[in-house]
């Protein structure tokens, strides 16, 4: 039986290197369709389903990060047996860190790289104000300002029903998020960023090399808190970073 938290399929014994990929807030496991085919030979794309979305949008989202770093974390146990990596965007940067954090409480396998894209690091206090609470209408416009919804999703009412719950659930996962201090990850961090975000300054960014003993380097790419799509710069980066170019007829 398929583990629903692997949304297209569980991880091959293949891969020289496995990165496991966490969604942005109201995001799924589709939002990284296109790296199987961006990635070069030898990394292999996991993305992760979270419950409330995609083939699992029956079941109720989870709406505090510690939950959701503990539950991903035993999901993860038996692929750790190879070199792996974590990427997460925006929500899920700051998930892929709290993730990371509970493997080494739990003594469990760490990342060779974390990888946090379009994230503030984490001891930045949060300025947007909470919406997980708020209308219907201000949730739709907070993810018109965040700009990762298409604008004939947003304008589907039926569809925005069906997904509000979990988006809601998304925005309580950040809003209620408390920093812990604990010393720094012996993990190397790559930091991503759009040079043009106006929801995530350089600054925040930098304060993510607080929290490696590890190598930390920052990436700025064209675009902004949405310059994954397309993948082709952020994929070029990852790349470079596990060590296995991208071949040049791959990249968008």
């Amino acid at each position: 039986m398929r583990n629903p938290w692997f949304g297209r399929s569980e991880p091959g014994q293949e891969a020289a290197v496995r990165l496991f990929c966490l969604p942005y807030a109201g995001g799924s496991a589709a939002a990284y369709r296109d790296w199987h085919d961006l990635a070069p030979r030898g990394i292999q794309i996991c993305p992760l389903e979270l419950p409330g979305r995609g083939g699992r949008i029956l079941e109720p989202p989870m709406t505090r990060l510690p939950q959701l770093a503990g539950a991903l974390a035993e999901v993860l146990a038996p692929h750790l047996d190879r070199p792996f990596a974590v990427f997460g965007h925006s929500m899920g940067g700051l998930l892929a860190f709290e993730l990371t954090r509970t493997l080494r409480r739990r003594r469990r396998p760490l990342p060779a790289h974390l990888f946090v894209s379009a994230t503030a690091a984490p001891d930045v206090p949060r300025t947007r104000p909470p919406v997980h609470q708020a209308s219907d209408a201000d949730v739709v416009g907070e993810l018109r300002t965040l700009g990762g919804t298409p604008r004939e999703l947003l304008e589907d009412e039926e569809l925005m029903r069906l997904m509000l719950p979990t988006i809601r659930a998304d925005f309580s996962v950040l809003e209620n998020y408390r920093y812990s201090p604990e010393p720094p990850l012996p993990v190397p961090l790559t930091v991503l960023g759009g040079a043009d975000d106006p929801l995530v300054p350089v600054p925040d960014l930098e304060g993510w090399r607080r929290q490696t003993d590890g190598d930390a380097g920052l990436r700025l790419l064209p675009g902004g808190h949405f310059f994954l799509r397309p993948a082709g710069d952020v994929m070029a980066v990852i790349a470079e970073v596990v060590g296995i170019p991208v071949p040049a007829t791959r990249t968008p």
